[in-house]
């Protein structure tokens, strides 16, 4: 897209809004002429801000770009970035978008509109003796309803059913969120209306091939509170199919095994060491050297990563060689001799600035808040629960379903071996709940398995097979799952949710003190045990 040329911007400044913006949009897209250019999901970027310019340098396993930028300018969840091509003066313009649906506002409203009417036509056909109300797209941001989700009930007589249902074109992750809205609207329904109707439960449907997630999570809801049902609708015959509730025993889902954290951290004690001159000596005890896999560890302070060490093969050989390199979050650079001062210079940054008392509008600061989270945590679980075993605390352990990969923010066991599952916010989050039930899931489904997926009985399952807490004799029971986040940035429909979980889902909400960053203290807990009318909140 071409440009006139404008006024250039000081490159501190540039890199800065590039910064804030990459930071607040970790899944950001990089778009050129309305085309999905970068993601940066899978990709690594590096900007320099000397010379009086700044570059913009971007890659991945498939594309290598690097633009000269002259200017930004900020238009919501959106930041323009203005480039110069390498010998060129006419500027382009770059798009980075929060997120890759490139749908106008009128073509999202369109397409959700269009979609009620084949929902009531779908029911109608498929439950002739029903009549279908309601079907709305509308926002009530005061019931967390957004309009992503077509919502409505279905009647007969007394007899009444909430139904949700999400079109084709939505993205994955809004189709997975569908089970959060539906509980909500159903206790809306159920707490709202004048009582004469008796609401039996949940119909969900989802587009055909979309809703493994959500049966998985419905295999875990309460089935004495409501009855759950999930259709998967084929949007070029309109045909409903009815999928079963499951708890994991229709998919598939393997655990990476867990590094020798001594050997590599052996293999890699140079790199290390290289990696820790570059740190001022008084400083050093706030980092964080964590192993991550048997060819990489990473270095963080207060959870943000900020240098990494790889092994892989040179070239076509089969020769191991290590690399070390720098930068904040996406930001990635080979440390050299060249560049070794870069790095310091970056250290200086973030203790200057990602600290307890720091400014809180300070990228740097505010960068990956549950990382920062989880590293407090990982340092000291007593607030927490004085029953888990610091000893023993995985951090980011990969876990996949299917092609998806799952990260489970910590992963412990309370000292009388039972595994407990910790998922962590920094902020309000509508879907705490339920994602923290995924892990729950997958934790427990490796806990009762062998690598093979067979069972073979609680206690010497895949869990151990995999490498973890290959000291630790594991209770026969289920995980405990703790829910963590500042006690303001509870999402009010954490509750709701919670209360329609299975009663074998042993779970904890804990809220912690808004100033956990200089000081970790919960001020109070909410348990399953609290069920079923209500929950007493345990001030502590």
């Amino acid at each position: 897209m071409a440009r006139k040329p404008m006024e250039e911007q000081p490159p501190e400044a540039i890199a800065a809004a590039i910064e804030e913006f990459l930071s607040r949009y970790p899944n950001a897209a990089v778009l050129e002429e309305g085309r999905v250019l970068f993601d940066m999901r899978s990709g690594k970027y590096r900007l320099a801000a000397d010379h009086g310019r700044c570059t913009f340098h971007l890659w991945n396993e498939e594309i290598n770009l690097i633009r000269r930028v002259v200017s930004v300018e900020s238009r919501g969840a959106m930041l323009r970035v203005f480039v110069l091509r390498f010998g060129q003066t006419r500027p382009q313009v770059l798009e980075l978008a929060a997120d890759r649906d490139r749908r106008t506002p009128s073509t999202r409203e369109a397409t959700r509109t269009k979609y009620l009417r084949v929902v009531e036509r779908v029911l109608l056909r498929a439950f002739p003796q029903w009549k279908v109300e309601g079907l709305r797209t509308a926002m009530d941001l005061e019931k967390s309803f957004g309009p992503a989700y077509a919502r409505g009930s279905m009647v007969q007589g007394q007899q009444a059913w909430a139904v949700v249902a999400v079109n084709p074109e939505e993205a994955q992750a809004t189709v997975d969120g569908i089970l959060t809205i539906g509980i909500l609207w159903l206790e809306c329904c159920r707490t709202t209306g004048d009582g004469r109707r008796v609401w039996q439960g949940l119909k969900l449907i989802v587009p055909q091939g979309m809703g493994t997630l959500t049966a998985t999570r419905m295999g875990w809801l309460n089935h004495r509170a409501a009855q759950w049902e999930l259709w998967e609708l084929n949007p070029q015959t309109e045909d409903l199919e009815q999928r079963e509730p499951a708890d994991t025993g229709n998919i598939t889902t393997r655990l990476i095994h867990a590094p020798d954290r001594a050997a590599v951290r052996e293999r890699f004690a140079a790199a290390e060491m290289r990696v820790m001159s570059m740190i001022p000596e008084s400083a050093r005890a706030k980092v964080e050297a964590i192993v991550t896999s048997s060819a990489g560890m990473i270095f963080l302070l207060h959870g943000l990563e900020f240098a990494r060490i790889r092994a892989g093969y040179a070239g076509n050989s089969f020769n191991v060689q290590e690399e070390i390199t720098f930068g904040a979050g996406a930001n990635e650079t080979a440390l050299t001799s060249d560049t070794e001062q870069e790095l310091r210079e970056l250290v200086e940054r973030l203790f200057e600035r990602r600290h307890a008392g720091g400014d809180k509008r300070d990228p740097l600061y505010r960068m990956q808040p549950e990382r920062w989270l989880e590293s407090v945590l990982r340092q000291d679980l007593e607030p927490l629960d004085a029953h888990l075993d610091p000893r023993h605390v995985y951090t980011q352990v990969p876990a996949f379903v299917g092609g998806d990969r799952g990260m489970l923010d910590l992963l412990g066991v309370l000292r009388d071996g039972r595994l407990a599952v910790i998922e962590l916010k920094a902020e309000e989050d509508l879907h705490l709940a339920l994602q923290g039930l995924d892990y729950w899931i997958r934790v427990r489904w490796h806990h009762l398995h062998d690598d093979n997926g067979s069972g073979n009985g609680y206690g010497t399952g895949g869990l151990q097979r995999a490498g973890y807490f290959s000291d630790v004799v594991l209770s026969r029971r289920s995980p405990r799952l703790y829910l963590v986040a500042p006690a303001l940035r509870v999402h009010p429909a954490t509750e709701v949710v919670l209360r329609y979980l299975s009663p074998d889902v042993d779970w904890e909400l804990v809220g912690l003190d808004e100033r956990w960053r200089r000081k970790l203290k919960t001020v109070w807990r909410k348990r399953s045990t609290d069920r079923p009318s209500s929950f007493a909140a345990t001030v502590e």
